[in-house]
């Protein structure tokens, strides 16, 4: 089967990740702190040089995913490129990512929270830490308000913004929400978008994307057509 083509769509944000095909460590093994350090520096100076706005970030040691809305179709794919490069010529030489990464559109207003949480808990889900914001190598913190060492990375989206009127407000709106956490299907939703490399949103923006995005936003139905039978042709509306 032929791979799709990237999803893009003008000023609408992405949940992308892409996995190393060697880990920089085990879950279980100390952290790598010098490479991904590193990393994090990569990711500073290429997203500037690319005019990537990101508004989340996540560092594992297996994987980056990150939420960000490039200025082109090309911007996101020129960053995730030149991560990869430098990280075969600096830290795994040969192959770096397991393929191609994944990349979902997400829709403003109703998704871009729950895919900031999604990204910055799964430090939680894999069992690295017990809280987002203790892990160093994330825009949890910032988020959260524990400290904004790597804020400068960080061009927050309207949707955080408008959480409160200052900045404490929203720190503390955000910690509420990553106290409730995202509920069964919204992970799932989420997921799926991603793995799918889909569209995250409702109908009614579904239908308007349609008309923007570079190409189809939803699976083609399963399965051939269905054949009409004879009678079925000759039978009036």
């Amino acid at each position: 089967m032929a791979r799709l083509p990237r999803l893009y769509a003008p000023q609408i944000p992405q949940l992308v990740q892409a996995e190393f095909a060697h880990p920089l460590a085990a879950v279980s093994d100390p952290a790598p702190v010098a490479e991904l350090n590193q990393l994090l520096a990569w990711l500073e100076q290429d997203a500037r040089e690319h005019k990537v706005a990101l508004h989340g970030w996540l560092l594992l040691n297996d994987r980056i995913t990150l939420l960000a809305t490039p200025p082109d179709a090309l911007s996101l794919s020129k960053l995730m490129q030149a991560l990869g490069r430098r990280m075969a010529t600096r830290i795994r030489h040969g192959r770096v990512f397991t393929g191609r990464y994944r990349s979902a559109l997400i829709e403003p207003g109703r998704w871009v929270l729950p895919a900031l949480m999604w990204l910055e808990s799964l430090p939680v889900q894999l069992h690295y830490v017990d809280k987002a914001e203790n892990w160093p190598w994330s825009s949890a913190a910032g988020h959260t308000g524990l400290h904004t060492r790597n804020d400068a990375l960080v061009t927050d989206h309207n949707d955080y913004w408008e959480d409160g009127n200052t900045p404490f407000a929203r720190q503390a709106r955000y910690r509420e929400r990553m106290g409730m956490g995202l509920s069964a299907a919204q992970s799932l939703r989420i997921q799926q978008a991603l793995f799918g490399q889909w569209v995250l949103g409702e109908s009614v923006f579904l239908a308007r994307l349609q008309t923007q995005a570079s190409r189809r936003i939803s699976p083609a139905p399963r399965g051939r057509p269905r054949k009409l039978v004879p009678a079925e042709l000759n039978r009036p509306d």
